[in-house]
């Protein structure tokens, strides 16, 4: 047996007769139309086809079962009742441009406002930036790096006495060292004190930056609580009670298109850091979670699908539990977003909220069984991620010896190569490019450039098209070749070619009048019309001035210079095409 017992499906209801075995037979016989299963693979070995990995090693099974319950090392849900915080953040460029988008959004939706300092106003810009808004009712979360005490003091200047408590002045040292800057725990006291002093938060724990970085989920939850554990330590020891210095922080993760484990995720965390308190000697405590979108799965080529990544991000991270959730603008890799793509992000929690009702219910994804073991599992490994960083020394420690980032390099390298492979697809960059499309133009943003975006290898290649193209040299009928020509049309248009097609031909003759002395050539037909006349066509093709011959399949024995086939390391393929090109 490769799988689980024939039992493992529990039944639905005493009519239903049933079993796992059915539910194995019938999804292997569809394994083996595909080719994916053979005629001598057990109907069992479906549970191992169809399971994934996840970059954390954790294997995902295509349907969750009672059996996962079993041995669960994590209890807990989430404590958010109602609607999560609609949190619009803004980077640039100016302070009165972010007042006036910060009051059009609050007065469409917007419930609180997360400030990234740096990009176009500072600390001194705030009084222009909260102009008008009434700091009593929306909250305000500051972003301002090695400015923090700086823009700490000029924010608890504009509190009035009855501010927002959910109001977070932001200082995040290690936060602030991962993207590049400096800090120190003194200027976690000082700003912690500060907000003791106005009944507000003080603190963000920020998991995104090294998720932006290219960290796993588990990897992003290990650092948190690292970084949590630090700074409880370091607002204790300056005299702060373990209850007092935790109902300073904020935690703020990722939430991905992949929605189960962004689920899972945010479950997960919670729970983690509930047992951090509880090993710091505080029973009852609680994590406060803000989710943003992850802004490394935004794509700069064809924006619009990042409409759809962020809907699923936010869609997730609601049903985790998450307190706020900020929405990133579909447009904010271009730029600075305008008007529509703010009102987009707003509008995505709003009919999350209002129309799909997914806040009506406190954990809907609790008791179901992959949901629960997927938390469980992500829990073990963010433990065990949180441990190695605190066997070398610490947060500090583990970021100083770069053992920390060696990690993340390896998840990063092993993500590369499923994205080169499209193994890992991303839509409108490795697969389904449009190379005619006019993206939207927004005013710069030094913002948009310091997260190494997961396509961006793929956009390398678009930033500088090839002026050359590709003769697809389609043969035989439409309906012969469509399969393979849409394959090679696509994947090339991945690395920034275009190609001029054949249209249908009959024979070498045929595609050579179509010829037109392109450098590169790329066959595309059925395994048949190879057979029959390709070795014909390609010698027709070389002595009429082809210099590179590509086929669309498996080259078998046919003389090419290079294949593309399903499975291909894309990049490789297409550095080596645009070579050949120049």
């Amino acid at each position: 047996m490769t799988g689980p017992t024939t039992d493992r499906l529990a039944l639905a209801s005493a009519e239903d007769q049933h079993t796992a075995a059915d539910w194995e037979k019938i999804t292997a016989g569809v394994l083996r139309k595909s080719g994916r299963l053979t005629d001598s693979d057990p109907d069992d070995a479906v549970w191992t086809k169809l399971a994934r990995t996840t970059l954390d090693g954790i294997s995902v099974a295509p349907i969750g079962t009672l059996s996962d319950l079993d041995g669960l090392a994590t209890a807990g849900r989430p404590t958010r009742e109602g609607d999560w915080d609609i949190r619009a953040q803004f980077d640039g460029p100016d302070a009165k441009a972010v007042n006036a988008a910060a009051l059009m959004d609050l007065a469409n939706g917007v419930n609180s406002l997360w400030l990234q300092l740096g990009n176009g106003f500072g600390p001194a810009d705030l009084e222009t930036v909260l102009a008008g808004v009434l700091l009593d009712i929306a909250p305000v979360t500051l972003d301002a790096g090695a400015d923090a005490v700086a823009a700490a003091q000029a924010l608890a200047a504009l509190l009035p006495e009855n501010a927002s408590p959910a109001t977070n002045l932001g200082a995040d040292p290690f936060g602030t060292q991962v993207r590049g800057g400096a800090a120190s725990l003194d200027d976690l006291v000082t700003v912690a004190k500060l907000a003791q002093e106005k009944n507000v938060l003080g603190v963000v724990v920020d998991g995104t930056a090294v998720h932006d970085l290219g960290a796993s989920d588990g990897q992003e939850l290990g650092y948190s609580l690292a970084v949590g554990a630090a700074y409880l330590r370091a607002l204790t020891e300056a005299g702060l009670t373990v209850e007092e210095a935790a109902g300073l922080l904020e935690f703020r993760y990722a939430a991905t298109p992949e929605q189960f484990p962004t689920i899972a995720k945010f479950r997960a965390a919670r729970r983690l850091w509930v047992r951090v308190l509880e090993l710091s000697g505080l029973a009852g405590g609680a994590q406060l979670q803000h989710a943003v979108t992850s802004r490394p799965v935004m794509t700069k080529y064809d924006p619009w699908v990042n409409m759809l990544r962020v809907t699923v991000g936010a869609f997730a991270a609601g049903v985790g539990g998450a307190e706020s959730v900020t929405v990133l603008p579909f447009d904010s890799t271009a730029g600075i977003s305008d008007a529509f793509g703010r009102r987009i992000a707003r509008n995505t929690s709003s009919l999350l909220i209002s129309e799909a009702h997914v806040a009506k219910v406190v954990d809907p994804a609790g008791g179901s069984y992959a949901v629960e073991k997927l938390t469980d599992d992500i829990a073990k490994v963010a433990w065990a991620e949180f441990g190695r960083i605190e066997e070398a020394g610490g947060i500090a420690a583990a970021l100083a010896d770069g053992s920390l980032q060696a990690r993340i390099d390896e998840v990063v390298a092993v993500r590369e190569k499923q994205i080169a492979q499209r193994k890992r697809p991303i839509t409108g960059i490795s697969e389904f490019p449009n190379l005619g499309e006019t993206l939207p133009e927004r005013p710069a943003s030094p913002a948009a450039d310091k997260v190494r975006r997961y396509g961006a290898s793929f956009e390398a290649l678009r930033d500088e098209p090839v002026a050359s193209t590709v003769f697809l040299a389609t043969m035989g009928p439409v309906a012969a070749h469509t399969a393979r020509a849409t394959f090679a049309t696509n994947l090339l248009a991945a690395g920034g070619i275009a190609v001029d097609v054949a249209g249908a031909t009959a024979n070498a003759d045929e595609l050579i009048r179509a010829y037109q002395g392109q450098k590169v050539v790329c066959l595309a037909g059925t395994d048949a019309v190879y057979a029959e006349w390709a070795p014909a066509a390609i010698d027709a093709l070389r002595a009429a001035g082809a210099a590179y011959v590509i086929l669309a399949g498996k080259p078998g024995d046919l003389a090419v210079d290079d294949s593309a086939a399903m499975g291909l390391d894309a990049l490789a393929f297409l550095n080596k095409t645009r070579e050949a090109l120049a």
